[in-house]
């Protein structure tokens, strides 16, 4: 699937009326949906514990704040990429505060070309964090796996009187011959003997 058939979810925490009314065109619904717009920072931390966003856009000022620490905050509780938009005389100290974060940051006033940019730069940065999700994902069951087998071989050993090697033999043995995973063959050996 390319990038351009996929549809990525968007939170813009953003209370200008000039800079909402321009968001259709920004984020058009055959590439972008659903679009979530809320007006301050404790609605935005309402709707990111309702929802996970691919991509979170925060215009600063905010009714309730700069917006700084709810950009990181979701950087770092979540895979989405986050974006600070801030006026250009805040924005080194805002750098400071963010990078390590890994939230990016576009100097107001914003042109069409930089915000086109800017939602490249997000996607991109989603994709790679989606890959490293399924990276750790994959690693998590792997383990699951072994833990499984791992406890499958001691009840083997405890309960039959096999060697540690016999065990492992034996599950490989029957996951071979039965055409079932390692895992599957250490469940059911757990499930009969406990």
């Amino acid at each position: 699937m390319s990038l351009k058939e996929e549809l990525y979810s968007v939170l813009i925490v953003s209370a200008s009326e000039r800079f909402n009314s321009m968001l259709p065109a920004f984020f058009p619904t055959h590439e972008y949906g659903p679009v979530t717009a809320v007006t301050s920072i404790s609605s935005a931390r309402r709707a990111v514990t309702e929802m996970e966003f691919d991509i979170v856009l925060v215009n600063s000022p905010l009714p309730d704040g700069q917006g700084l620490r709810l950009a990181a905050d979701i950087s770092a509780s979540s895979g989405s990429a986050v974006m600070l938009l801030i006026r250009d005389e805040l924005y080194g100290e805002a750098f400071d505060r963010l990078s390590r974060h890994g939230v990016f940051l576009l100097r107001k006033p914003l042109s069409e070309q930089s915000m086109n940019t800017a939602k490249d730069w997000l996607i991109t940065a989603r994709e790679r964090l989606k890959s490293r999700e399924k990276k750790n994902l994959s690693i998590e069951e792997k383990m699951n796996e072994i833990r499984t087998v791992n406890r499958a071989k001691w009840i083997l050993i405890s309960v039959l009187g096999m060697s540690e090697p016999d065990a492992h033999r034996y599950i490989e043995k029957q996951a071979m011959d039965r055409s079932m995973t390692r895992k599957a063959v250490a469940e059911e050996i757990i499930k009969t003997y406990q």
